[in-house]
């Protein structure tokens, strides 16, 4: 689904800054971005769903401003779905790509300024190329992560057929119907299929 691939897509800038930030850098308040990042493996899925909807609702603070500067509405959309989908990988994507990011010899980074190079042309030819096993393993989990996405998008996005409904919200809704056994496993069948082929290629 878009909203599945519109959420690794978009977080995945934000999470190699994160990383990078949490590997790499000492400053005041570090360890308070570190819980926040990791907020959401340890709230209720429903309970980001609802902080979500009171921010990027079309009432909250964030959510209005976006509406009224550009016209863009979040809420029950299936960009909420993304969005929803996103936070909740969030930090399994930051924690495998700062992994990554303090696997790298600091050697090589300072033997780069040695020679002259700027931070940002030793980050982007030296850093980044080094953390790319770590950036695709931390794609890899966020994408099954989001997959098995439920409380936090329904709460935000709903369960609107053809516009917010994604494999768990479809699972949801076949096993309330009375013949749903048939459809239910199969798209049981499909979550595991999927989600492991990730989790696989995350490991290799």
């Amino acid at each position: 689904r878009p909203p599945r691939k519109g959420a690794v897509a978009g977080s995945l800038p934000f999470g190699i800054a994160v990383a990078w930030l949490l590997a790499r850098t000492r400053f005041p308040g570090r360890l308070i971005l570190d819980g926040i990042v990791h907020l959401p493996l340890v709230l209720p899925p429903v309970a980001v769903g609802y902080l979500l909807l009171v921010l990027l609702g079309r009432q909250g603070p964030v959510g209005a401003w976006l509406e009224s500067w550009f016209g863009v509405t979040l809420a029950f959309t299936w960009r909420a779905a993304a969005v929803a989908a996103a936070v909740m990988a969030f930090p399994l994507m930051v924690r495998a790509i700062r992994l990554g990011i303090e696997a790298i010899d600091r050697g090589l980074e300072d033997a780069a300024r040695t020679l002259g190079a700027r931070p940002p042309a030793v980050f982007f030819r030296v850093t980044l190329p080094l953390a790319l096993p770590g950036i695709l393993a931390g794609v890899l989990l966020a994408f099954a992560r989001s997959l098995g996405e439920f409380g936090a998008t329904i709460m935000f996005a709903a369960n609107i057929p053809g516009e917010t409904r994604t494999l768990p919200l479809a699972l949801y809704s076949v096993a309330q119907t009375p013949d749903g056994d048939g459809p239910a496993l199969r798209l049981i069948l499909i979550s595991l299929a999927l989600a492991m082929a990730a989790l696989i290629l995350s490991e290799i």
